[in-house]
């Protein structure tokens, strides 16, 4: 199957050529008919990488009508880092067609986006803290909203953000279609798609494989007082042009970027406690 016997228009088409997608990954395949049609609301439990992203966004890019001012779409996300990702995939899955998008989250000043949200975007992409803020500052109106979209709700419950959600989804005209992404379904979740749901249609996609083909992966034990001289030696030998370190908390964290910044390494740590304003020179360094 192709992305064009799935009946989208040629704009649409354009955009999804540019960005290098061939064919349709299992979850776009079964979510953007659904989408397209207005048939129901989707439940979709699929990790991160399944190709959710662009399952939601070409049908929902597909259904903007840019004469409408107004906003007709809603993606809520969990944190900055997925609000930023997505919104940036979307704005390359409308541009063809000229939709007018926004994303909007905590450590970017509101006075700004304030401002943004006078342009009339027709999509918005946010966080809920920031989404529940402008609601209650009335500065966005949500009232002709059609296509409303909870992305990765699990990691929303971990981060505490149900009321949140509960009292966005108030928020909203209840004729609408809403989709729910999740890698898993507690309870908490299970509920809102009971209360805010018209009989969704459930979309289960298997977990990728953990592994990739072209990744070359392999191990060394190590004493935890030798793990900082076994990574040193590994970069000296492997001498990458970037690397990604993980460590198991933020302390930890702090720790190695130091330290291998004290061996002549440029390293930067970042990790939760960072504010918005210096984990974005960090990641654009990178």
């Amino acid at each position: 199957m192709t992305f064009k016997d799935l009946g989208l228009k040629e704009s649409i088409l354009e955009s999804i050529s540019k960005l290098g997608f061939e064919t349709p990954s299992p979850i776009q395949e079964q979510v953007i008919p659904y989408l397209l049609n207005n048939e129901s609301d989707i439940v979709g439990l699929a990790q991160t990488g399944t190709g959710k992203t662009a399952a939601f966004g070409i049908p929902m890019i597909e259904k903007i009508d840019i004469k409408n001012p107004n906003i007709q779409a809603l993606i809520i996300a969990p944190t900055r880092e997925l609000a930023i990702q997505v919104s940036e995939e979307l704005y390359k899955l409308g541009y063809d067609k000229k939709v007018r998008l926004l994303s909007v989250y905590g450590g970017q000043e509101i006075s700004r986006q304030i401002r943004a949200l006078k342009n009339k975007p027709q999509v918005i992409v946010g966080t809920p803290g920031r989404i529940l803020d402008h609601i209650n500052r009335r500065t966005l109106k949500l009232d002709q909203v059609q296509t409303l979209i909870l992305d990765e709700a699990d990691e929303m419950l971990n981060m505490g953000f149900i009321e949140d959600i509960n009292t966005i989804l108030e928020s909203v005209p209840p004729e609408r279609q809403t989709l729910l992404f999740s890698a898993t379904m507690p309870g908490p979740i299970r509920k809102i798609a009971e209360r805010f749901m018209k009989d969704p249609v459930e979309v289960k996609i298997k977990s990728k494989e953990m592994t990739v083909e072209n990744i070359e992966q392999f191990y060394v034990k190590a004493t935890e007082r030798e793990k900082f001289d076994v990574l040193s030696r590994i970069l000296n030998v492997q001498q990458p042009e970037l690397a990604i370190i993980f460590g198991r908390t933020k302390r930890r964290v702090d720790e190695l970027a130091q330290a291998l910044s004290i061996r002549g390494y440029l390293a930067e740590g970042i990790h939760g406690d960072l504010s918005q304003a210096k984990r974005m020179p960090v990641l654009k360094q990178f």
